[in-house]
């Protein structure tokens, strides 16, 4: 597969570090026990906007014209990241989302101040709508994945766990439409990416089964972040290297991950954000000293 757009590499994470410096947070890195075993979480889910979307939103925000409306379309998370990233930069954003999207997450993108538009039963309706609307003059689309500066700006996470525990050997992230695990491989320099998708969100497994990026069914828990239907363009030229490994874990396994991390360290995240935990737990994540990234927290669930 040829790709025609630039990729962009580890100086286009530190630049974007720079740029988002002064409205995302540093988030904490757990050095954490469970059965004995030693693992680093990364507490994204404490992200203002309340996922790592924010990043990508601020930093290709910053790098475009500063002029024009931004029209997004997304499941539930980048929606809430562009929201919570137009209102910190102080420019208009509208965000399409599908009939699905769940309550939660529609109603955190009104609240950060975001036109909401609902509109068809799939992510990937939602963004074809949202795309004929960025083409009116004084708009701007910002893709949720498939962007060289969304990458670069998602990539600055695995960039702040390299810095604060350059021993980690393995970085392990959920996959939707594989802008987060792009940017980790650009910041994780020799260290194993491990790519977490739910059996029945896998956009990322199938492309790497046919050698390119192809249309998938959706049905996870997972779905509403999880639940992009093709891997993006760029994310897959980053993804198909041997320092990726593709991981698939079953809506079980994310269901008991998710609790788990309530009853050892009183975390409450969404699906999507316990599926690396997941892996880690069914033995698929290599390495010594393991990173497990808890990605976001945007969800109404609370343990009973």
């Amino acid at each position: 597969m040829t790709v025609t757009m630039p990729l962009p590499d580890a100086a286009d994470v530190a630049a974007a570090a720079a740029r988002i410096a002064p409205h995302v947070r540093r988030t904490p890195l757990l050095d954490a026990q469970v059965d004995g075993r030693r693992i680093l979480l990364k507490l994204e889910y404490l992200q203002r906007s309340g996922s790592f979307k924010l990043r990508g939103a601020v930093n290709a925000i910053l790098a475009g014209p500063q002029d024009l409306h931004i029209v997004t379309a997304s499941g539930g998370n980048h929606g809430l990241g562009v929201a919570t990233a137009a209102s910190l930069l102080g420019v208009g954003a509208t965000v399409y989302v599908p009939e699905t999207v769940p309550e939660g997450k529609a109603r955190r993108i009104e609240a950060a101040g975001a036109r909401l538009v609902r509109f068809g039963a799939s992510y990937a309706e939602a963004a074809a709508a949202a795309e004929e609307a960025a083409a009116r003059p004084g708009h701007r689309y910002l893709p949720a994945y498939d962007d060289a500066a969304v990458i670069a700006g998602q990539g600055t996470l695995a960039a702040e766990i390299v810095a604060d525990e350059p021993a980690v050997d393995a970085i392990a992230v959920a996959v939707g439409g594989g802008g987060l695990a792009a940017g980790t491989v650009l910041a994780a320099g020799s260290r194993t990416t491990v790519a977490v998708e739910p059996h029945g969100c896998r956009a990322l497994a199938a492309a790497l089964e046919a050698g390119r990026p192809v249309d998938t069914e959706i049905d996870s828990v997972a779905s509403s972040a999880l639940g992009a239907t093709r891997i993006g363009v760029l994310p897959y030229a980053l993804l198909s290297t041997d320092s990726v490994r593709s991981v698939l874990v079953s809506d079980d396994e994310i269901r008991a991950a998710r609790d788990l991390l309530w009853e050892h360290f009183r975390v409450a995240v969404e699906p999507a954000a316990a599926t690396p935990f997941a892996a880690w737990l069914a033995g698929r994540v290599p390495g010594a000293l393991p990173c497990l990234v808890l990605c976001g927290a945007n969800t109404d669930w609370t343990p009973a």
